[in-house]
């Protein structure tokens, strides 16, 4: 099929434009709603479900109307290679978060301890978990999808990588907790992830990143992003400063995320060739 002829700086201008304004009108009308609904205790059920409408909206209206409607236009097309992708993802990133916190209990620098959680555990860990799923599936549509897409297209990858991912750093700023250590490192990540879509051309790696990130972390009784899941029962408690705990943003506030997201970004160069020169 011919692509979709390439559209001139103001076209491109237009383009994103309705994209953010779109998506950014979505997430203000369902979260006002959502606190409506649920109440100020919902913060994660309602964050994580308003990037998803606000993402799924501008891309679905944006792709509807510039271009040929289909998943594959915004990196979410269903090929033979896209399972594998988002496993390999999700492994990769759940090895990570294992090093990050299991780490430190290996050698002593922190211990579990029992702390207050709700009833029906297992219950509220799958619901926890399927949020985060949402989550991840709608930050990836927010900021690599086919806004980010499209700038790849026009400007290049790194004239479009760099400032996406210093938003995406930005845009975690009002999180419980953030710090300047966490938000840099919430950088690196947004790195990892736009270069994760230029390695495939699709969304299914970086989605696997960031849900099996996510979805490990609270197993370990730590905060995410500032959030406090408290779905297992214990919290793990540091014996070491905040450069290497994070302190209570979570462990993506420390030096061993850092090391982290950097071998993961060296993992998807040599996994994933560039399909440019395939």
């Amino acid at each position: 099929m011919t692509p979709a002829p390439q559209p001139d700086k103001i076209g491109i201008l237009l383009r994103v434009g309705l994209f953010i304004l779109i998506g950014w009108m979505s997430m203000m009308v369902f979260t006002t709603v959502m606190l409506l609904i649920l109440g100020p205790d919902s913060l994660l059920v309602t964050s994580a479900m308003s990037v998803f409408v606000g993402a799924a909206l501008a891309n679905a209206i944006t792709v509807r109307v510039y271009e040929r409607g289909r998943l594959s236009d915004l990196g979410l097309g269903w090929m033979g290679t896209s399972g594998r992708e988002f496993l390999i993802g999700a492994g990769a990133a759940i090895a990570g978060a294992v090093v990050v916190a299991g780490g430190p209990l290996a050698v002593g620098a922190a211990h579990f301890e029992a702390v207050p959680t709700v009833e029906h555990r297992w219950a509220s860990f799958a619901f926890v978990s399927i949020v985060l799923l949402f989550g991840a599936f709608g930050e990836e549509m927010l900021f690599h999808g086919y806004a980010f897409q499209l700038l790849i297209r026009s400007l290049g990858p790194f004239a479009t990588i760099l400032p996406v991912s210093i938003i995406f750093g930005l845009a975690h700023i009002g999180n419980q907790n953030a710090s300047i250590f966490g938000i840099f490192n919430t950088f690196l990540w947004g790195v990892l992830l736009g270069f994760a879509y230029l390695r495939t051309r699709a969304l299914w790696l970086s989605i696997g990143l960031h849900f099996g990130w996510n979805f490990a972390l609270p197993l370990f009784g730590v905060n995410l992003s500032g959030f406090t899941m408290g779905v297992t029962g214990y919290a793990l408690r540091w014996r070491v400063g905040t450069l290497w705990s994070g302190g209570n943003y979570g462990p993506e506030g420390s030096v061993l995320t850092t090391v982290i997201v950097i071998a993961l970004f060296v993992g998807v160069l040599r996994v994933f060739r560039d399909p440019d020169e395939v």
